[in-house]
Protein backbone atom coordinates (compact mmCIF):
# COMPACT_ATOMS: atom_id res chain seq x y z
CA UNK A 1 0.00 0.00 0.00
CA UNK A 2 1.37 3.34 -1.02
CA UNK A 3 2.11 5.98 2.09
CA UNK A 4 0.79 8.61 0.98
CA UNK A 5 -3.41 7.93 -0.50
CA UNK A 6 -4.49 10.46 -2.98
CA UNK A 7 -7.85 10.88 -3.42
CA UNK A 8 -9.54 11.32 -6.57
CA UNK A 9 -8.54 14.42 -9.58
CA UNK A 10 -5.74 15.41 -11.01
CA UNK A 11 -2.42 17.19 -9.96
CA UNK A 12 -1.82 20.68 -11.55
CA UNK A 13 2.49 20.88 -12.92
CA UNK A 14 3.95 23.26 -10.80
CA UNK A 15 3.84 27.04 -12.09
CA UNK A 16 7.42 28.28 -13.94
CA UNK A 17 9.69 30.01 -12.06
CA UNK A 18 8.44 29.79 -8.71
CA UNK A 19 11.43 28.35 -7.44
CA UNK A 20 13.72 31.55 -8.46
CA UNK A 21 14.28 34.28 -5.77
CA UNK A 22 14.28 36.98 -8.65
CA UNK A 23 10.78 36.92 -9.77
CA UNK A 24 9.11 40.41 -9.96
CA UNK A 25 5.77 40.90 -8.55
CA UNK A 26 3.24 40.78 -10.99
CA UNK A 27 1.23 44.31 -12.10
CA UNK A 28 -1.98 42.76 -9.36
CA UNK A 29 0.78 43.07 -6.84
CA UNK A 30 2.07 46.50 -7.40
CA UNK A 31 -1.26 47.73 -7.79
CA UNK A 32 -2.56 46.04 -4.11
CA UNK A 33 0.18 47.41 -2.83
CA UNK A 34 0.31 51.03 -4.11
CA UNK A 35 -0.47 54.09 -1.95
CA UNK A 36 -3.45 54.84 -3.57
CA UNK A 37 -5.42 51.63 -3.04
CA UNK A 38 -4.36 52.14 0.43
CA UNK A 39 -5.75 55.40 1.18
CA UNK A 40 -9.14 54.16 -0.67
CA UNK A 41 -9.45 51.10 1.40
CA UNK A 42 -8.88 53.16 4.34
CA UNK A 43 -11.19 56.09 3.17
CA UNK A 44 -13.80 53.00 2.52
CA UNK A 45 -13.59 51.63 5.94
CA UNK A 46 -14.08 54.67 7.36
CA UNK A 47 -17.55 55.31 5.69
CA UNK A 48 -18.78 52.17 6.67
CA UNK A 49 -17.67 53.13 10.08
CA UNK A 50 -19.45 56.33 9.86
CA UNK A 51 -22.24 55.00 8.27
CA UNK A 52 -22.89 51.87 10.60
CA UNK A 53 -22.77 54.55 13.55
CA UNK A 54 -25.13 56.69 12.04
CA UNK A 55 -27.50 53.81 11.15
CA UNK A 56 -27.59 52.44 15.22
CA UNK A 57 -28.10 56.54 16.58
CA UNK A 58 -30.81 56.98 13.63
CA UNK A 59 -32.33 53.51 15.34
CA UNK A 60 -32.53 54.93 18.87
CA UNK A 61 -33.48 57.73 17.67
CA UNK A 62 -36.60 56.29 15.69
CA UNK A 63 -37.49 53.80 18.74
CA UNK A 64 -37.77 57.18 20.88
CA UNK A 65 -39.83 59.42 18.50
CA UNK A 66 -42.09 56.30 18.32
CA UNK A 67 -42.60 55.49 21.60
CA UNK A 68 -43.04 59.28 22.54
CA UNK A 69 -45.93 59.28 19.80
CA UNK A 70 -47.27 56.51 21.34
CA UNK A 71 -47.39 57.60 25.04
CA UNK A 72 -48.19 61.41 24.01
CA UNK A 73 -50.01 62.05 20.71
CA UNK A 74 -52.02 58.53 20.60
CA UNK A 75 -54.08 59.04 23.47
CA UNK A 76 -54.67 62.93 22.32
CA UNK A 77 -55.72 61.72 19.06
CA UNK A 78 -57.79 59.45 20.97
CA UNK A 79 -59.38 61.87 23.13
CA UNK A 80 -60.21 64.85 19.98
CA UNK A 81 -62.28 61.90 18.41
CA UNK A 82 -64.05 60.97 20.91
CA UNK A 83 -64.74 64.99 22.04
CA UNK A 84 -66.25 65.18 18.38
CA UNK A 85 -67.97 62.05 18.43
CA UNK A 86 -69.99 63.47 21.74
CA UNK A 87 -70.86 67.38 19.90
CA UNK A 88 -72.12 65.56 17.22
CA UNK A 89 -74.34 63.56 18.98
CA UNK A 90 -75.20 66.55 21.07
CA UNK A 91 -75.90 68.47 17.93
CA UNK A 92 -78.06 65.28 16.77
CA UNK A 93 -80.35 65.65 19.90
CA UNK A 94 -80.86 68.97 19.56
CA UNK A 95 -82.22 68.52 16.21
CA UNK A 96 -84.60 66.12 17.44
CA UNK A 97 -86.06 67.98 20.41
CA UNK A 98 -86.88 70.65 17.97
CA UNK A 99 -84.24 73.53 18.88
CA UNK A 100 -82.78 75.41 16.44
CA UNK A 101 -79.16 74.25 14.90
CA UNK A 102 -76.13 75.96 16.19
CA UNK A 103 -73.93 77.59 13.53
CA UNK A 104 -73.89 80.13 10.76
CA UNK A 105 -77.10 82.53 10.47
CA UNK A 106 -79.10 81.36 7.24
CA UNK A 107 -77.43 83.28 4.32
CA UNK A 108 -80.43 86.51 3.34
Amino acid sequence: MASQSRRGGISLPERRGRGSSKQEPNILVKINNSQIVSTGKQAACDAVFVAKKLLKSTGKAAWIAGTTFLILAVPLIIEMDREQQLNELDLQQQSLLGAPPVGPPPPK
